[in-house]
């Protein structure tokens, strides 16, 4: 018998919640992060080393992989699980967000949206029935519904057209999603902007429609982390308590330690990947731009006491001169050391709402922000 999708929350700590989703391909701990491997793959790391860093589950992008290899074909070639070599969870996205972004190439109406391919120019649909159908043919664990998400600032008519629209494609999806295998769940998406009232009136409307999980959808887009932080307050004082909350799209490790104290359980973000790519490392001492021409000699690795060998092992020097010379080894390297300390960063937050202390190691975590690395004499 397939196991069925559940959450169990085992420990809070004011707002911070200890919880474990269950999927038919295992355990996600939260609070957790998931990596993000948009084209089936986490650019720049092996499976195997994704899993050893601690990861649970990572996702995939639905916008991506209909158009290219196309969700049929993976279909044929045994599901997505299988054609990237990640048999654990993997959580896809509806692709509204992709389709949207490209505002001078689509077309939107109650149906759904008609866009050209960013790749070779054709015309595709995508409602919120053919998003479903994509996402149970590359066979992922957690999906999402179809919405829509408006750019901030932006006009509050315009912010509730998109959350009522959101809405109705919200329950159009879930009925699609009904001819899926047991085992799957599918998440809505909490739209509103930065208006509360708004906000409040697409998590009741998600409530009354109900889903087994809750996305909170449209934050980190620009507005101010303050901002950012009181729409997850409105909406988590509506979501239900015995039900996954997953905040789409966040976002730098202050965003992440801060939502998690507002009761969210789940991340992605783009973030560590594009940063490994671009000279940037996070570590318990803040981000360190490997650019700058003050690590060529510096014989130090980034992070001594790190579990991961990329932060351990590698000097400084050496990783500035792999960048200096644009070569590969050095955006593995740093990819491979963000998404460690990603994962040390959820484990640790694990480990301190179990016992009581979060808020204690909160301001730990930020204090070693704030003391930063210390150069080399």
């Amino acid at each position: 018998m397939t196991q069925p999708f559940a959450y169990h929350l085992k420990a809070t700590d004011g707002a911070a919640r200890l919880g474990e989703v269950v999927t038919p391909r295992g355990i996600i701990r939260t609070p957790a992060f998931m990596p993000v491997g948009t084209a089936a793959t986490v650019k720049g790391m092996y499976p195997e080393q994704v899993r050893e860093l601690g990861a649970d589950i990572v996702l995939g992008n639905t916008y991506h992989l209909m158009l290219r290899p196309s969700a049929e074909r993976i279909a044929e070639l045994g599901g997505l699980h299988k054609f990237m070599r990640w048999p654990y969870p993997i959580l896809t996205d509806s692709g509204g967000f992709q389709v949207m972004s490209l505002a001078a190439l689509r077309k939107l109406n109650e149906k759904g949206v008609t866009f050209r391919s960013h790749i070779d120019g054709a015309y595709h649909e995508m409602s919120p029935e053919r998003s479903v159908e994509i996402q149970g043919l590359l066979g992922s664990d957690i999906q999402m519904q179809l919405d829509e998400c408006v750019r901030l600032p932006a006009a509050p008519e315009e912010v509730a057209r998109a959350l009522r629209l959101s809405l109705r494609w919200a329950e159009r999806s879930k009925k699609a999603f009904e001819a899926q295998p047991p085992g799957r769940a599918l998440f809505g998406i909490v739209q509103g902007g930065d208006v509360p009232d708004l906000r409040e009136e697409s998590a009741r409307g998600l409530v009354d429609i109900g889903f087994p999980g809750y996305s909170i959808g449209g934050l980190a887009v620009g507005e101010p982390q303050a901002v950012m932080l009181g729409m997850i307050e409105v909406v988590n004082a509506i979501l239900p308590q015995d039900k996954p909350r997953y905040l789409m799209g966040v976002g730098t490790p202050d965003d992440i330690i801060e939502a998690v104290g507002r009761g969210v359980d789940m991340f992605d973000c783009v973030m560590p990947t594009r940063a490994g790519r671009h000279a940037l490392a996070f570590t318990r001492f803040g981000k360190i731009n490997l650019k700058n021409a003050r690590h060529a000699n510096d014989p130090r690795p980034l992070d001594e006491e790190s579990d991961c060998p990329a932060a351990r092992d590698y000097s400084r020097a050496y990783l500035h001169h792999l960048i200096r010379c644009d070569e590969m080894l050095g955006s593995m390297l740093l990819t491979w050391v963000n998404l460690a300390y990603y994962q040390t960063l959820m484990a640790g937050i694990r480990a301190a709402i179990a016992e009581g202390r979060f808020e204690a190691h909160k301001a730990e975590v930020k204090e070693g922000w704030a003391r930063g690395d210390i150069p080399a004499r």
